[in-house]
């Protein structure tokens, strides 16, 4: 808080010289501690000269004090100088040091601690329905503003930046395997991963924040990179040994099975000390390595599991296809 000097002004006394509050206040200067008054002649307003008179007098006797400005306080002509200080004074009062803003709107925040067992999401519904209740006009908005941010905004944005990735990621991969149904095979190990890392911090009881949007794209990484592992190593088989699909990813899942199991325990052991360090941001960083744990062993049993069976049905699905627009191709035009 800060002393500031508030202007405040007597309306009844600026009226008596017929001048408005705001007239006194954008005519006056406490520089020249003077202000310029009104004072209409009884010929161009149609006063009567005893009320004109009157005026003078009151006039005469405000610049006979002795903050008077030089000069004559009453002139003849149609306006006179009286001092500022009779009608208006510096009143030290305490201002905020600095004004907080939410883009070009004025803000004033007030600080929240979540109750154990209440989600952040929980705490907003909360909140909107006291604002309900205090029946806030349109002129009042609140906003949530949080570690992990406004929660609604977050997700949408959240839900079109996995999206997103999806897409790239399987573009990628069509152009790298010149195919489109083996990216399939890779893509699914995504839901296994996700569904881990929710059950993690179900099963702990904490909230899905924005930590645990990061420890899913992170999981997102390490899954595909397992499963790609099986089928970069399946379809090289296929095109240069011609093994079958069956004999092609059981051939990688046994080659490959070590790497995938060291890869999945060194990022599991690296979120490790996340989940049991103590102190400042733990609030942060459990959720993100408990997710990271339990999205890493679901997608573990899932990638050694579901995947070599789906590669083999979806080989079987694009050699179909293949067969189907070969024969289409072939067919006589009648």
């Amino acid at each position: 808080m800060t002393l500031e000097d508030q202007f405040l002004h007597d309306p009844a006394l600026l009226e008596q010289f017929w001048v408005s509050p705001s007239g006194g206040s954008a005519s006056g200067s406490f520089a020249s501690n003077t202000i310029r008054v009104v004072l209409p002649s009884s010929s161009s307003s149609g006063i009567s000269s005893t009320a004109s008179a009157f005026r003078n007098q009151i006039a005469n006797s405000l610049a006979g004090g002795a903050n008077t400005s030089t000069g004559s306080a009453v002139a003849t002509g149609a306006e006179s100088l009286v001092p500022l200080s009779v009608v208006a004074k510096l009143t030290p009062t305490r201002d905020p040091a600095s004004v907080t803003h939410i883009g070009y709107t004025s803000s004033a925040s007030i600080s929240l601690e979540l109750a154990p067992g209440v989600s952040l999401s929980q705490a907003e519904d909360i909140i909107k329905s006291e604002e309900h209740n205090l029946g806030f006009t349109d002129a009042i908005t609140g906003q949530l503003i949080s570690d992990e941010g406004d929660t609604g905004q977050s997700t949408r944005n959240s839900e079109l930046l996995i999206l997103g990735a999806i897409v790239t990621v399987y573009l990628t991969l069509g152009m790298l395997y010149e195919n489109v149904f083996h990216p399939l095979t890779i893509l699914s190990t995504i839901p296994s991963a996700s569904i881990g890392a929710i059950i993690a911090l179900d099963v702990f009881q904490l909230p899905f924040s924005g930590m645990g949007t990061v420890a899913m794209l992170l999981l997102t990484g390490i899954s595909l990179k397992n499963a790609i592992m099986l089928v970069d190593f399946a379809v090289l088989a296929e095109r240069e040994r011609h093994l079958s699909p069956l004999k092609a990813i059981r051939e990688a899942s046994i080659l490959r099975l070590r790497p995938i199991v060291m890869t999945t325990c060194a990022a599991a052991l690296g979120a490790v000390p996340l989940i049991i360090m103590s102190g400042y941001g733990i609030e942060l960083r459990q959720p993100l390595g408990l997710a990271l744990v339990g999205g890493l062993l679901v997608s573990q049993l899932q990638t050694m599991i579901t995947t070599p069976a789906l590669y083999v049905v979806i080989s079987k699905i694009a050699q179909a296809s293949y067969i189907r627009a070969k024969q289409k191709k072939h067919s006589p035009v009648l």
